[in-house]
């Protein structure tokens, strides 16, 4: 299949070498990009440390506080960021293997009330919070990194939606594929560019694509990356 995966660096590169390998054309518009936000938390003891993104590692791997987490537990919503962290030096990582509502079953079962805070290092635009379903326990977030907006596609993306030959997109996030919208939009090539089918990683991540006319949505049936590259094997 003719694909273009929408992932951000260095995630995205590491997709679409999977897909290479499988015997797939695949073409690469990072419609995101990371930004470290400048960030303290309180200097306190905390329990654990909560991430939920691959790049909130990597966002503290120079901050100021880094070493003070270093022997901490960590928990993570999926392996990926568990790879992350275990390679940033972390030695216990444990993962919920799912999403944020995994996550939270996870962490309910070992902490509450009467412990320490856990600290949780978080994006600046997040699908849902981990307090309010964490029945009571402590939490004090922070606010590591933001993941801001690509404003066009790279020229030869422009000509391969255009042109029609692109025949599947990989989504990931909800503002990547609003973000793929809006490029569209900026080209002038929303038609072209909602026809092929779209992979997304959940039904919040199709979400804009449904708003904006696409009808060739496919769902993971895990939000994970292996469970989106699975649904290619039925395209």
């Amino acid at each position: 299949m003719r694909l273009l995966v929408t992932r951000p660096d260095p995630d995205g590169e590491r997709t679409a070498g999977a897909l290479r390998a499988q015997g797939h054309k695949v073409l690469r518009a990072p419609l995101l990009r990371m930004e470290i936000v400048p960030s303290e938390w309180p200097d306190q003891d905390y329990a654990a440390v909560v991430l939920t993104s691959a790049n909130a590692v990597r966002a503290i791997q120079a901050h100021s506080q880094r070493s003070k987490l270093a022997r901490l537990p960590v928990f993570t919503v999926g392996p990926r960021t568990s790879e992350a962290a275990r390679k940033a030096g972390f030695p216990e990582v444990q993962s919920a293997n799912g999403d944020k509502d995994d996550l939270a079953k996870l962490l309910r079962t070992r902490f509450g009330l009467n412990d320490l805070p856990i600290l949780y290092l978080a994006g600046e635009d997040r699908a849902g919070e981990l307090e309010p379903v964490l029945s009571g326990a402590k939490v004090v977030m922070a606010v590591v990194y933001r993941m801001a907006k690509t404003q066009s596609f790279p020229v030869e993306v422009i000509s391969a939606l255009a042109q029609r030959q692109i025949d599947g997109v990989l989504h990931f996030s909800r503002r990547s594929a609003e973000a793929y919208i809006q490029c569209a939009g900026a080209a002038g090539i929303t038609g072209p560019a909602l026809e092929p089918s779209h992979y997304c990683l959940s039904r919040q991540v199709a979400a804009p694509l449904a708003a904006a006319g696409a009808v060739g949505i496919e769902i993971a049936p895990r939000p994970n990356e292996s469970a989106l590259i699975e649904l290619l094997d039925f395209a």
